[in-house]
């Protein structure tokens, strides 16, 4: 049998897992799942008879080798900064590699020795990355077909709660990485081009300038700009594209209501809070106030905040339990974002029943016989349960199927690469629809900008 060695366990695992297990048979597969945990490994393969799940260290290079050594095709669902060595192995033992992560300087620094030994490293194979690109790239590429000029393209992709179990007022909850929502759109200005011009978003207004969003039945969104909008102007072939921007979907109302924390200084993860272990709660909100002899805690956060008693974002704030002087941080040597993440997680973790969902929204701004026209591309994606949610499925899934098809021969380009050919998304794409992921495409009349105003 063809063994296919998984390594990482954790969440977004579940879905390739089970993907790949309800292939085996037919396509002759084993899968080797190794984790740090054993008990996570065996958790994931519930006994399957053509899974072994095994414990693996990959700080432990005998103990990693080993494992690429034996295995037919590599997939690294480790966070990113820890696939290099795995590739290493992989070119010492002539394996192809999968990954959802972003190409990072020293991935892409393999790429000739890639060639050269005939492999495929397929990386940002996921969500987002990953079912963004492809899905961008077919619309992209359908327009240039017909001999169609891109003027704009926006993107727009978030994690979300269902509706169904959307209960509190920010109409959120971790999904995903928490540490990842607290420091969004830090390191840097947020850049994108619009109608020719270069913009710049620095952090302290990142959330205060956001684009509105209409999804069927879903209702009304809101997005605010990822750091580097223009990082795939080249990949995608976009480099003299008048529009180019990309943005994180939320409902509307959320970025307004977390400029607070960015105002008050809790997102800031670049120095350490005193006693950070023995603090309440109503402690570390303090912390950001001035002294005031007689005011509380509450009419100085008010103030400072310019919000009223009676305001939505008044609310919000005491929807957290934020005030509360008896709930103690418990982190020592602990940033004032690891504590925000710490105080949000016990407000917006998701229960046992809650359901997860995704949203993505691609504009495709362009002129096509004298004419400008525009396509409209929405994906909603809505999880089963805990265990294969939305992200899971929009994460594991793609990686599963270029799993497949690398290893039947129907991808071939060697390198170090990301999803953007023909030969990689369209029979992904056509398949992910089987399982939900389905994208509809609406022409529109032209969105544009006024030229005169930009």
């Amino acid at each position: 049998m063809r063994s296919v060695l998984i390594i990482g366990a954790g969440r977004s695992a579940s879905s390739l897992i089970r993907y790949l297990l309800s292939k085996s048979e037919s396509e002759n597969l084993h899968l080797i799942v190794a984790d740090l945990s054993l008990a996570l490994a065996e958790k994931k393969t519930q006994n399957h008879p053509n899974a072994t799940p095994i414990a693996l260290n990959i700080f432990d290079a005998d103990e990693r080798k080993s494992a690429i050594e034996k295995a037919s095709i590599v997939i690294s669902m480790l966070p990113a900064h820890l696939h290099i060595e795995i590739a290493k192995d992989c070119l010492l033992f002539k394996k192809n590699l999968v990954t959802a992560s972003y190409i990072s300087d020293a991935m892409q620094a393999l790429n000739e020795d890639v060639k050269n030994n005939n492999l495929i490293f397929m990386n940002e194979i996921g969500l987002d990355p990953g079912i963004d690109h492809m899905s961008a790239m077919k619309v992209i590429d359908e327009i240039r077909a017909k001999g169609g000029k891109m003027l704009l393209f926006e993107s727009f992709c978030g994690g979300l709660v269902a509706p169904e179990s959307d209960n509190n007022l920010w109409n959120y909850k971790f999904t995903w990485a928490p540490r990842n929502v607290v420091l969004a759109g830090q390191g840097g200005a947020a850049k994108f081009i619009q109608e020719g011009a270069y913009k710049y978003i620095p952090y302290g207004t990142l959330f205060r300038r956001t684009e509105f969003l209409e999804v069927e039945d879903y209702g009304k969104f809101e997005a605010y700009s990822n750091r580097d909008s223009l990082k795939y102007r080249s990949i995608y072939g976009l480099d003299d594209i008048l529009t180019l921007y990309r943005g994180t979907i939320r409902r509307v109302g959320f970025s307004k209501a977390w400029n607070m924390f960015v105002q008050l200084g809790m997102t800031d993860d670049s120095y350490i809070m005193e006693d950070s272990e023995n603090m309440s709660y109503r402690q570390f909100v303090n912390s950001f106030l001035p002294y005031h002899p007689t005011d509380s805690v509450e009419i100085k956060t008010r103030l400072i905040l310019k919000i009223d008693q009676d305001d939505i974002m008044w609310d919000k704030l005491l929807e957290l339990d934020l005030f509360n002087p008896n709930k103690k941080v418990n982190l020592p040597n602990a940033t004032p974002a690891q504590i925000l993440e710490k105080i949000l997680s016990d407000s917006w973790s998701l229960e046992p029943n809650d359901k997860d969902m995704i949203v993505m929204y691609h504009k495709f701004g362009f002129e096509l016989n004298g004419e400008k026209k525009q396509i409209d591309s929405k994906m909603v994606c809505i999880g089963e349960d805990q265990t294969y949610t939305a992200m899971a499925k929009t994460v594991g899934l793609p990686v599963a199927m270029a799993t497949l098809l690398i290893l039947n021969g129907k991808i071939t380009t060697p390198g170090v690469q990301l999803p953007i050919k023909k030969e990689v998304y369209l029979p992904i794409l056509k398949e992910l629809e089987e399982y939900g992921v389905v994208f509809n495409e609406q022409t529109m009349p032209y969105f544009g900008y006024n030229p005169d105003l930009f």
